[in-house]
Protein backbone atom coordinates (compact mmCIF):
# COMPACT_ATOMS: atom_id res chain seq x y z
CA UNK A 1 0.00 0.00 0.00
CA UNK A 2 2.76 2.46 0.81
CA UNK A 3 4.54 2.05 -2.57
CA UNK A 4 1.27 3.04 -4.31
CA UNK A 5 0.92 6.07 -2.04
CA UNK A 6 4.52 7.08 -2.76
CA UNK A 7 3.97 6.77 -6.53
CA UNK A 8 0.80 8.88 -6.29
CA UNK A 9 2.59 11.55 -4.25
CA UNK A 10 5.47 11.54 -6.74
CA UNK A 11 3.06 11.90 -9.69
CA UNK A 12 1.34 14.84 -8.00
CA UNK A 13 4.72 16.43 -7.20
CA UNK A 14 5.75 16.19 -10.88
CA UNK A 15 2.43 16.99 -12.59
CA UNK A 16 1.22 19.87 -10.39
CA UNK A 17 4.21 22.19 -10.98
CA UNK A 18 4.06 21.45 -14.73
CA UNK A 19 0.37 22.36 -14.80
CA UNK A 20 1.02 25.57 -12.89
CA UNK A 21 3.84 26.54 -15.24
CA UNK A 22 1.58 25.84 -18.21
CA UNK A 23 -1.00 28.21 -16.75
CA UNK A 24 1.60 30.95 -16.45
CA UNK A 25 2.51 30.64 -20.10
CA UNK A 26 -1.13 31.20 -21.02
CA UNK A 27 -1.19 34.42 -19.04
CA UNK A 28 1.98 35.62 -20.78
CA UNK A 29 0.57 34.95 -24.28
CA UNK A 30 -2.01 37.71 -23.93
CA UNK A 31 -3.18 40.29 -21.48
CA UNK A 32 -4.49 39.53 -18.05
CA UNK A 33 -7.72 40.57 -16.40
CA UNK A 34 -6.17 40.29 -12.95
CA UNK A 35 -6.61 43.51 -11.02
CA UNK A 36 -8.91 45.11 -13.61
CA UNK A 37 -11.86 45.64 -11.26
CA UNK A 38 -11.17 49.32 -10.55
CA UNK A 39 -10.65 50.13 -14.23
CA UNK A 40 -13.89 48.32 -15.17
CA UNK A 41 -15.70 50.26 -12.46
CA UNK A 42 -14.35 53.51 -13.95
CA UNK A 43 -15.56 52.46 -17.41
CA UNK A 44 -19.01 51.66 -15.99
CA UNK A 45 -19.16 55.16 -14.49
CA UNK A 46 -18.78 56.84 -17.90
CA UNK A 47 -21.78 59.16 -18.09
CA UNK A 48 -22.50 58.34 -21.74
CA UNK A 49 -23.63 54.81 -20.76
CA UNK A 50 -26.52 56.30 -18.80
CA UNK A 51 -27.40 59.03 -21.30
CA UNK A 52 -29.87 57.41 -23.74
CA UNK A 53 -32.27 59.30 -25.97
CA UNK A 54 -35.69 60.12 -24.51
CA UNK A 55 -37.92 57.05 -24.71
CA UNK A 56 -35.09 54.47 -24.53
CA UNK A 57 -35.59 51.69 -21.96
CA UNK A 58 -34.05 48.37 -20.97
CA UNK A 59 -35.36 45.39 -22.99
CA UNK A 60 -38.11 43.56 -21.11
CA UNK A 61 -36.47 40.15 -21.61
CA UNK A 62 -32.88 41.18 -20.95
CA UNK A 63 -31.06 39.20 -18.28
CA UNK A 64 -29.58 42.27 -16.66
CA UNK A 65 -30.65 45.86 -16.33
CA UNK A 66 -28.06 48.59 -16.10
CA UNK A 67 -24.38 48.58 -16.92
CA UNK A 68 -22.44 45.32 -17.05
CA UNK A 69 -18.67 45.02 -17.30
CA UNK A 70 -16.28 42.43 -18.61
CA UNK A 71 -12.73 41.66 -19.54
CA UNK A 72 -11.59 39.71 -22.61
CA UNK A 73 -8.09 38.28 -22.28
CA UNK A 74 -8.16 35.53 -24.90
CA UNK A 75 -6.02 37.19 -27.60
CA UNK A 76 -2.43 38.43 -27.82
CA UNK A 77 -1.79 41.89 -26.46
CA UNK A 78 -3.43 43.70 -23.58
CA UNK A 79 -6.72 42.42 -22.21
CA UNK A 80 -9.79 44.38 -23.38
CA UNK A 81 -11.99 45.90 -20.69
CA UNK A 82 -15.54 46.99 -21.44
CA UNK A 83 -18.69 48.38 -19.85
CA UNK A 84 -21.94 47.79 -21.74
CA UNK A 85 -25.56 48.81 -21.58
CA UNK A 86 -28.43 47.61 -23.80
CA UNK A 87 -31.47 49.72 -24.64
CA UNK A 88 -34.60 49.52 -26.74
CA UNK A 89 -35.82 52.62 -28.52
CA UNK A 90 -39.12 53.40 -30.27
CA UNK A 91 -37.44 55.59 -32.93
CA UNK A 92 -34.94 55.11 -35.73
CA UNK A 93 -31.24 54.25 -35.86
CA UNK A 94 -30.58 57.72 -37.26
CA UNK A 95 -32.24 59.28 -34.18
CA UNK A 96 -29.99 57.15 -31.92
CA UNK A 97 -26.85 58.07 -33.90
CA UNK A 98 -27.77 61.76 -33.83
CA UNK A 99 -28.45 61.64 -30.08
CA UNK A 100 -25.10 60.01 -29.28
CA UNK A 101 -23.22 62.33 -31.65
CA UNK A 102 -24.52 65.31 -29.65
CA UNK A 103 -24.14 63.60 -26.27
CA UNK A 104 -20.65 62.27 -26.96
CA UNK A 105 -19.43 65.66 -28.21
CA UNK A 106 -20.84 67.37 -25.11
CA UNK A 107 -19.00 64.85 -22.90
CA UNK A 108 -15.62 65.28 -24.65
CA UNK A 109 -15.67 62.35 -27.07
CA UNK A 110 -14.10 62.75 -30.53
CA UNK A 111 -16.02 61.48 -33.53
CA UNK A 112 -14.75 58.52 -35.49
CA UNK A 113 -15.70 57.62 -39.05
CA UNK A 114 -19.26 58.18 -40.27
CA UNK A 115 -21.71 55.65 -38.78
CA UNK A 116 -21.87 52.34 -40.60
CA UNK A 117 -25.11 50.43 -41.06
CA UNK A 118 -24.78 48.81 -37.65
CA UNK A 119 -22.50 50.97 -35.49
CA UNK A 120 -20.87 54.31 -34.72
CA UNK A 121 -17.71 55.08 -32.76
CA UNK A 122 -16.02 57.86 -30.75
CA UNK A 123 -12.75 58.09 -28.78
CA UNK A 124 -11.35 60.08 -25.88
CA UNK A 125 -8.69 59.99 -23.21
CA UNK A 126 -9.80 60.03 -19.57
CA UNK A 127 -7.15 60.31 -16.81
CA UNK A 128 -4.54 58.94 -19.22
CA UNK A 129 -6.69 55.95 -20.27
CA UNK A 130 -7.57 55.72 -23.98
CA UNK A 131 -11.27 54.89 -24.44
CA UNK A 132 -13.54 53.86 -27.30
CA UNK A 133 -17.30 54.43 -27.31
CA UNK A 134 -19.42 52.27 -29.62
CA UNK A 135 -23.12 52.35 -30.37
CA UNK A 136 -24.02 49.08 -32.06
CA UNK A 137 -27.30 47.70 -33.40
CA UNK A 138 -26.05 44.19 -34.17
CA UNK A 139 -27.44 42.22 -31.23
CA UNK A 140 -28.32 38.96 -33.01
CA UNK A 141 -25.40 37.07 -31.45
CA UNK A 142 -26.62 37.76 -27.92
CA UNK A 143 -28.28 34.89 -26.10
CA UNK A 144 -31.05 35.62 -25.58
CA UNK A 145 -31.19 38.42 -28.10
CA UNK A 146 -32.67 41.54 -26.46
CA UNK A 147 -36.32 41.92 -27.44
CA UNK A 148 -36.89 45.51 -28.61
CA UNK A 149 -40.66 45.10 -28.78
CA UNK A 150 -41.96 47.39 -31.54
CA UNK A 151 -38.76 49.46 -31.57
CA UNK A 152 -35.08 48.82 -32.16
CA UNK A 153 -32.42 47.43 -29.85
CA UNK A 154 -28.90 48.76 -29.45
CA UNK A 155 -25.86 48.48 -27.20
CA UNK A 156 -23.65 51.27 -25.87
CA UNK A 157 -20.12 50.15 -24.96
CA UNK A 158 -17.11 51.94 -23.52
CA UNK A 159 -13.90 49.93 -23.86
CA UNK A 160 -10.21 50.23 -23.12
CA UNK A 161 -7.05 48.18 -23.03
CA UNK A 162 -6.36 46.89 -19.53
CA UNK A 163 -3.09 48.82 -19.53
CA UNK A 164 -4.90 52.00 -20.64
CA UNK A 165 -2.64 52.29 -23.68
CA UNK A 166 -3.50 53.62 -27.10
CA UNK A 167 -2.46 50.49 -29.10
CA UNK A 168 -5.52 49.14 -30.93
CA UNK A 169 -7.83 51.77 -29.42
CA UNK A 170 -9.42 53.43 -32.42
CA UNK A 171 -12.61 53.55 -34.41
CA UNK A 172 -11.03 52.00 -37.47
CA UNK A 173 -10.20 48.58 -35.96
Amino acid sequence: MFPTLRRTALAVAVVLPAALLGGCSLIDSGGSCDGSGAARKDLAAQKVLSSPPDGATAPANFRGVGVSTGCDDDSPGPAWLHADRVYTFPGTRRAVFDHYARTAAAQGWHSGPAPRAGAACWTRTDDGRHLVLNVDFQLDSWSPAPDPGKGIGYEVTVGSNADGGRAGVSCTD
